[in-house]
């Protein structure tokens, strides 16, 4: 139903441009949203890239796969990313593999599909908002909170052989690439800034829903 309304309000402006037909069903709120989730996404292939990068190892792990192929995968996906290489794991589960022993695949792949789902989630699986879609507070405030604690565990989890289960900042023990920290905090900026906006928008008081809880991911409410 609330596809068929904004295609009858747009049908019914059809001589304004794209631009104006496309934003005429969205609030101000909704265009700030379009803009943090097209900016999350970029993040994540951004950090997939250098990840990969820095780790070629775990590209290799596939014959003939390359970066590219990696991010046209992510791109094809439109809602839940479930790929079977990951046995179907997706979000927190599919970043607790990153760190499993018994987990023998591509890491990094990992890493990016379960951030990029758990991003993806928390903006309720909607590349793009309009004046009938509603965001929770909630996914969003968690996810900030797993991305904060991913970010930890990649700097302080060690292999049994005290190797990092993916390098990032650090290359044997010297810090040489504050890149990754500057991209974790900007996702993690931005996650916190649209529960605000979130709460805002429903005039709502918003409370922070994650509080202390170590280095353990959060699932996000369904």
């Amino acid at each position: 139903m609330r596809n068929l309304i904004i295609a009858l309000i747009l049908l019914g402006l059809g001589a304004c441009s794209s631009y104006e037909l496309k934003n005429i069903a969205k609030s101000d709120v909704d265009l700030v949203t379009d803009e943090f989730i097209e900016e999350t996404r970029r993040l994540v292939r951004e950090l997939a890239v250098k990840l990969y990068k820095r780790n070629p190892g775990e590209l290799a792990k596939i014959p003939g796969m390359t970066i590219e192929m990696r991010l046209a995968q992510l791109q094809t996906h439109r809602g839940k990313l479930d790929f079977a290489e990951l046995s179907g794991r997706q979000e927190t589960d599919a970043m607790e593999l990153v760190f499993s022993q018994d987990f023998s695949g591509d890491r990094v792949f990992a890493l990016i599909v379960g951030l990029g789902g758990m991003l993806r989630h928390a903006y309720g699986y909607n590349h793009e908002h309009f004046i009938f879609d509603t965001l929770s507070v909630e996914p969003l405030w968690t996810s900030a909170h797993n991305v904060e604690v991913l970010a930890w565990r990649l700097r302080n989890n060690r292999q049994p052989n005290g190797e990092p289960w993916l390098v990032t900042s650090e290359y044997r023990g010297v810090t040489d690439n504050l890149s990754f920290e500057r991209l974790f905090g900007k996702l993690i900026v931005l996650q916190e800034m649209m529960a605000r906006i979130a709460g805002d928008a429903d005039n709502r008081r918003v409370n922070k829903v994650v509080h202390a809880a170590g280095s353990v991911f959060i699932p996000l409410p369904i």
